[in-house]
This record gives structure tokens, C-alpha cells and sequence, in this order.
């Protein structure tokens, strides 16, 4: 964690993936973030996985570094509370982000009515308001029917990574810096909608594939093998399979060198009339006949060897391994990465855990915090934002306003 975001205060009403997932990387910045939940818990509360206590290893995750509040939701004056904390007074307060649907209680008027200049980020499923989740996102632009191997024909294969959710966090909290910068600018608040379903639309738009459609090229499944260049999974002599690429001239060539493969490749060019170092999509056209030279010769060693022979070149591979494989590996997920520090959480599992993906050079990067137990933070906060007294927190507690 680091201290760059220290003064900003985000209050956070959400659940799953994306909207959370803006808060932690603004957590991990620095900025102090309040998570408000029912009491009781929000729907993702035991979401899988789960620790052997029965705590969700998810949310432990997605909430480290926050604050934890629960309140009576369906209540008026628990309502009443949390518009107070969303419009709370000073510089780095009167930030939102939820995803509550904007049909709902949580509306930006109604914290705007108490801060004018507040900004309320909200994350919805699709831009016209119907929910959303990641795999519906997916299958409804079409990923899943390029994903997998050709010889699964029409059957889907919907990715195993939320990557929508994901790229929406971070792009709902750079979306939500850019409105608390324009509100230092001009003193104008906002309401954010931020659609999951419009996120990977335009991902898809930046990277070609709207505008390869567009034109009449409907990409095609490809398994392994890299569109538009040379990569895939090749086999070992151990048993073991490796991915390798070759995308740049300097890829290329350096792996042509460490497989002992150069008379193969001029062999080839010489029958096609390809130049496969200067030409990547030569590489992708012809890649039938490479993957056939570079699976013989890669066959041919096993796993510690080709690591020697692509030692100190710009070889770009990997080896295949199973999360487990890779927790402890050298260079992977292990203590000695700046990324992850050794933490106990509130399940009582204690495991290496992911701070700031960014190195911020010359800043002191502090170990991740642990998430909160649920509600751990209430009376705390709504002293500190509400000027609260212990007496009223008491009745609040009594009546069921508060956990």
C-alpha cells in the first residue's frame, strides 16, 4: 500500500467484483474507503471461495485495506445515515461509488440535495440499465464462440478470468480520480454511470476486433495459437508443455538460435517465399508448418534444458503451470515479490497477499492490510464523519439501525 491518495475518503456501497475491485485499488493508493454494507452482509458476503472457517476468501480479497460499516438499509434513517456519510463535509469526502441500480433508494440527487459538488460513480450491468454479469457480458459480444479449439465448433467456452469485471474496476477508479480532479478544477459534482456491457465493447473496439468484423473477417477459433503472429503450446521431452512466443523480430529470432532451428526456417521460406524475421503475419499464415519444426526441436529437451538454452536471450516463454505451481516459484507469486507481503486475515488464514500491482519509485510501500470483519468500523466512522456521540450509537444499535 501506499500513501499517494492519502486525504480521500470513498464511501463504497457494492458487491462482486467490479465496483469493489475500484475501491481496493483506490484503498491501495491510499485513500480511505468505507465500505457500507446491510447488516448481515451483502449478497457477495460468502461468495467462493471459502476458508475452511466458512469466511469468503473473495471477499477477504476484494475489501483489504477498508473500512467496514453495516447498516439497516431498508430503513429511513439508515438510509438517512449513509446519504450523511456520501455528503459528508470536507475536501476529500463526497465520493460514491455503488452498484445499486439507479432505480433504487441511491440516487445522486438525493446526496447532491446535502453536497452539491458530491460525485457518485455507479457500476451497471448493461448502458440501459438491465443487470449484467461478466460471463452474460461475455457471451453477448461473442467471445466465448472465438474462445477454445476449433474442434469445438459452435459450443461456447466462456474464459475462466472475469476480465470485464476486472477492467471495469480499474477503470471506474481512473474515471472516479478524473471527476474529483474536475471538481478541484471548477467545484462541479457528477454522477458516473459506468456500464460493465460498455467497458468490453469498447476494450473490443480498441484492439482491432469491432473494426475486423466490420470489414468481414469474423475471427476464427484458434486453441492455443496466437492470431496474427507465432505462439503456442509445445510439449517436452519431460512431459511438461511450455508456451512460447514470437511476436518481435528480436523474439523470433533469438528462439529460431536457441532451438537450433535456422536451416528448417530457410527451407520453409525458401518453399513459400516468406520472410518469417521480418514478416509476423507471414508466421501466423504459415504457422502449421512452424508449429511442426518448432514441437520436433522443442521434443527433443526437456523442461530444465530449453530454460538453459533460452537463459539471457529474448526468448519469450513460459512454462505451463497450475496456480499451486506457481505460488512459490521464483519470479511468480512468492515473498520476495515487492507485490505480496505474508498477511493474516480475519478467516485466521494467513497467506501471501497482493498489495499495489505498480512499483511507485523512491515512495515507501507499506504490507497490504487485511479486510475488516464485517462492521468492524461502524461506531468509528460514524463518529468520526457524523460527529455521532456513544450515547446516540447506543440507541442507533438498539433500534437495529446499526451492526
Amino acid at each position: 500500500m501506499y500513501q499517494t491518495l492519502k486525504g480521500l475518503r470513498i464511501v463504497e456501497v457494492a458487491s462482486f467484483i467490479a465496483a469493489p475491485s475500484c475501491g481496493l485499488h483506490l484503498a491501495q493508493l491510499g485513500a480511505e474507503v468505507i465500505r457500507v454494507d446491510p447488516i448481515g452482509g451483502a449478497p457477495d458476503r460468502r461468495r467462493w471461495p471459502l476458508a475452511a472457517s466458512g469466511d469468503s476468501l473473495y471477499w477477504e480479497g476484494v475489501n483489504k485495506g477498508k473500512k467496514s460499516i453495516s447498516l439497516d438499509l431498508r430503513s429511513s434513517e439508515g438510509r438517512a445515515l449513509l446519504f450523511d456519510l456520501a455528503a459528508a463535509p470536507g475536501e476529500g469526502n463526497g465520493l460514491l461509488v455503488t452498484n445499486l441500480p439507479r432505480s433504487g433508494f441511491l440516487k445522486h440527487e438525493e446526496i447532491a440535495a446535502r453536497r452539491p459538488d458530491a460525485v457518485t460513480l455507479r457500476v451497471t450491468g448493461w448502458g440501459d440499465g438491465r443487470t449484467a454479469l461478466d460471463y452474460t457480458v461475455n457471451s453477448a459480444i461473442g467471445v466465448p464462440m472465438m474462445t477454445g479449439p476449433e474442434a469445438l465448433g459452435d459450443r461456447p467456452v466462456n474464459h475462466v478470468l472475469p476480465a470485464w469485471d476486472i477492467a471495469t474496476g480499474y477503470y471506474a477508479a481512473v474515471t472516479l480520480l478524473a471527476a474529483e480532479r474536475q471538481r478541484r478544477l471548477t467545484g462541479e459534482g457528477q454522477e458516473i454511470l459506468l456500464a460493465l456491457g460498455d467497458v468490453a465493447m469498447a476494450c473490443m473496439g480498441h484492439i482491432g476486433q469491432i473494426a475486423e468484423v466490420s470489414v468481414g473477417q469474423e475471427r476464427p477459433r484458434l486453441g492455443n495459437d496466437l492470431y496474427g503472429g507465432f505462439g503456442r503450446d509445445f510439449a517436452t521431452a519431460d512431459g511438461r508443455r511450455i508456451q512460447i512466443v514470437g511476436l518481435t523480430r528480436r523474439q523470433w529470432a533469438d528462439m529460431v538460435r536457441a532451438l537450433d532451428i535456422g536451416a528448417g526456417i530457410a527451407a520453409l521460406e525458401a518453399r513459400t517465399g516468406a520472410d518469417f524475421a521480418a514478416d509476423e503475419g507471414a508466421r501466423y499464415l504459415h504457422r502449421e508448418a512452424l508449429n511442426g519444426i518448432v514441437a520436433e526441436a522443442v521434443g527433443r529437451h526437456d523442461l530444465p534444458a530449453l530454460a538453459e538454452r533460452f537463459a539471457g536471450t529474448g526468448v519469450c516463454w513460459a512454462p505451463f503451470n497450475t496456480l499451486s505451481e506457481a505460488l512459490g516459484a521464483p519470479g511468480l507469486i512468492e515473498a520476495a515479490n515487492p507485490v505480496f507481503a505474508d498477511v493474516t486475515h480475519p478467516s485466521g488464514a494467513r497467506y501471501l497477499t497482493p498489495g499495489a500491482a505498480a512499483v511507485l519509485v523512491g515512495q515507501e510501500r507499506r504490507d497490504p492490510a487485511p479486510a475488516p470483519r464485517m462492521a468492524e468500523h461502524t461506531d468509528e466512522v460514524l463518529a468520526q464523519f457524523l460527529d455521532l456521540p456513544s450515547h446516540r450509537l447506543r440507541a442507533l444499535r438498539e433500534a437495529g439501525t446499526i451492526a
